[in-house]
């Protein structure tokens, strides 16, 4: 017979302590990187050969970044800005094809007051760009490695989540389990951030419940609406090929509706949302903060990234190898046949609580024992593997 604990008999308390890096500007990170930045895709070969000359640098490609405009624009800034200036960044090299916007990039992650310095490849050529990045990027690499880690209190620690190829062990094990380790950390304080915004359709009355206010039920309905009304103004209601996808189907989701009862589990049972932001914002006060995303996971977890969160816990069902270049990404999973053939990829193996070996406060208290261990510098399976995908969302096509 399980020995069923009390939730507030967590292995986490307000006196909890990890080994972070403090920044600048207070915040405090759990990895100390060194990042080589391109503004645009035409800045990816020179942030790489930077990133290929100068050991211990990181350069981030991506696709986009040329002949946006407006509100995607804007995302785009923001997105980029936000990575430079997540805490588990310690110093960041911008490479861009022009100066003008390659500066607007060094100027908002300036503000952190961490190292940053830009370089712009027209009017100088890839060469002499290379050459002036990683002498920038070589001394940032020296300074931070001499960076060292301080104990911090437990609510200093941000956490996001996404789930990923969810099956039915997902709403049943894998995604209370994170709901169980959010329900311990809201109240210490915590900074925790929940989305996936098409993955709420047919359950937004249930989040609209849990919302704190009413300002904040106001402000997730719009965020919501806003996602339907994009739907309808493609024409179409008919989403099969995309939600539930093949892989939920195969696990057994059979409707959105279903997946999205599971998707919500991760919120917990006594969290309240405390708030809502746009994609890539960042939250303003400690507590549980839904953000307007995609469902895409590589994009939802470089949103987290650039909405400041340094831990993300990623709770898949069918197997899902997503990780991130900045935050450290913590699978788990309660699915007994992902975790055999898939194990590389699971940090958290909760398939015990299908076979009642555990309970769920078991489930969440080896959750934060993982959090912890990681946020004190355990690498993440994915890190391990070498997975860094980092995925810019994008509002709509270039001009």
């Amino acid at each position: 017979m399980v020995n069923h604990r009390d939730i507030d008999m967590s292995i986490v308390s307000k006196d909890t302590t990890f080994l972070g890096y403090r920044r600048e500007n207070g915040r405090v990170g759990v990895r100390n990187h060194v990042i080589i930045l391109p503004l645009d895709d035409l800045s990816n070969a020179a942030a790489e050969a930077v990133a290929h000359n100068i050991k211990g640098a990181m350069a981030i490609p991506h696709p986009y970044g040329r002949l946006q405009f407006g509100a995607d624009l804007e995302l785009h800034f923001r997105t980029l800005i936000g990575a430079g200036c997540n805490p588990n960044v310690a110093a960041v090299v911008v490479i861009g094809i022009e100066d003008g916007w390659t500066k607007k990039v060094v100027d908002g992650i300036a503000t952190t007051g961490k190292p940053v310095v830009g370089f712009g490849i027209e009017g100088h050529g890839d060469h002499e760009t290379i050459m002036k990045a990683s002498k920038a990027a070589r001394e940032f690499v020296q300074w931070a490695s001499e960076k060292q880690r301080e104990v911090c209190p437990i609510h200093e620690l941000w956490v996001s989540t996404k789930c990923g190829e969810s099956d039915t062990t997902s709403g049943c094990g894998a995604n209370p389990t994170v709901g169980n380790a959010f329900d311990k950390l809201h109240p210490l304080g915590n900074y925790l951030c929940f989305g996936e915004t098409s993955e709420i359709t047919g359950g937004e009355k249930i989040v609209a419940e849990r919302c704190k206010t009413t300002e904040v039920r106001d402000k997730f309905m719009f965020m919501f609406n806003r996602y339907q009304d994009m739907i309808n103004r493609h024409k179409t209601s008919d989403l099969s090929d995309s939600q539930p996808t093949k892989g939920n189907i195969a696990g057994g989701l059979t409707t959105i509706e279903e997946k999205a009862l599971g998707n919500i589990q991760k919120i917990g049972k006594k969290c309240t949302v405390d708030g809502v932001i746009d994609k890539a914002e960042m939250p303003t006060h400690p507590g549980l903060w839904f953000m307007d995303s995609s469902s895409a996971a590589a994009e939802m977890v470089t949103l987290c990234a650039a909405s400041g969160y340094a831990v993300h816990f990623f709770p898949t069902g069918q197997g899902n190898v997503i990780g991130n270049p900045i935050v450290p990404v913590i699978k788990i999973c309660a699915n007994p046949r992902t975790v055999r053939l898939m194990s590389e990829h699971i940090d958290v193996d909760t398939s015990g609580l299908l076979q009642r070996e555990i309970n769920l406060d078991q489930a969440g208290d080896k959750l934060l024992e993982c959090m912890l261990r990681t946020a004190n510098g355990r690498l993440t399976a994915a890190e391990a593997l070498g997975h860094r995908e980092f995925v810019l969302t994008r509002l709509f096509e270039s001009a």
